[in-house]
């Protein structure tokens, strides 16, 4: 009787690659990601190259998720006048675990389910790390930066990604107490470098708060 064939211990041990290398030079580990490896520069870099809405949007320009990082900032700073530096940090970083994943549009998320939370999540708690950030940001904060994204996601609905005005008050609600803000897609240096300036001048702010 032929011995059974075995696997040899190279091909065993062998695991698929879970890290993808950044322009920085760091490795992120995508399973299990350490705050040492998130560079805000890899962030901004890549966050200007991941279309909203599958880029099914309109305009000359993708509308990425570094202009709309910096629109969510700007609507919490509306609803919240004087809103501490630390937590408008926060609400620019709301998207930043979309520079390794992607942006995937809602529908999506829900069909993979809470694997893919779970994956996101670990993300976002090593990024909030990295920059000073609470693993975990208070319900109030979550709350407010929530809010942000859907007003946003309704300027963008209506203006640039083909919704009509009442189907976009559907799925995201319709703002209440905000003026409408235009939202004017740009080229992709140009929204890195809004992104990484923003990012600069909450962080300054934040110290100085202290």
């Amino acid at each position: 009787m032929a011995s059974p064939k075995h696997k040899s211990p190279a091909k065993s041990a062998q695991q698929p690659r879970a890290w993808q290398r950044m322009l920085s030079g760091r490795r992120l580990d995508l399973l299990d990601p350490s705050p040492l490896d998130v560079e805000i520069d890899d962030i901004a870099h890549g966050l200007a190259r991941v279309a909203r809405w599958n880029g099914q949007t309109k305009g000359d320009h993708a509308f990425t998720v570094a202009e709309h990082c910096v629109l969510v900032d700007d609507i919490c700073a509306r609803f919240r006048p004087g809103w501490p530096a630390r937590w408008r940090l926060a609400a620019l970083l709301h998207d930043a675990p979309e520079y390794v994943i992607g942006d995937m549009i809602s529908p999506f998320k829900a069909a993979l389910g809470i694997d893919y939370k779970a994956f996101e999540h670990r993300l976002a708690a090593a990024i909030h790390v990295r920059f000073g950030l609470p693993p975990e940001l208070p319900q109030s904060v979550e709350d407010l930066i929530k809010r942000a994204d859907h007003a946003s996601a309704f300027f963008e609905a209506t203006q640039i990604a083909g919704f009509s005005d009442e189907e976009a008050a559907q799925f995201f609600g319709r703002p209440r107490g905000l003026t409408p803000i235009r939202i004017e897609p740009l080229p992709t240096r140009k929204a890195q470098a809004q992104f990484l300036a923003r990012f600069r001048e909450l962080s300054e702010k934040r110290d100085t708060d202290k």
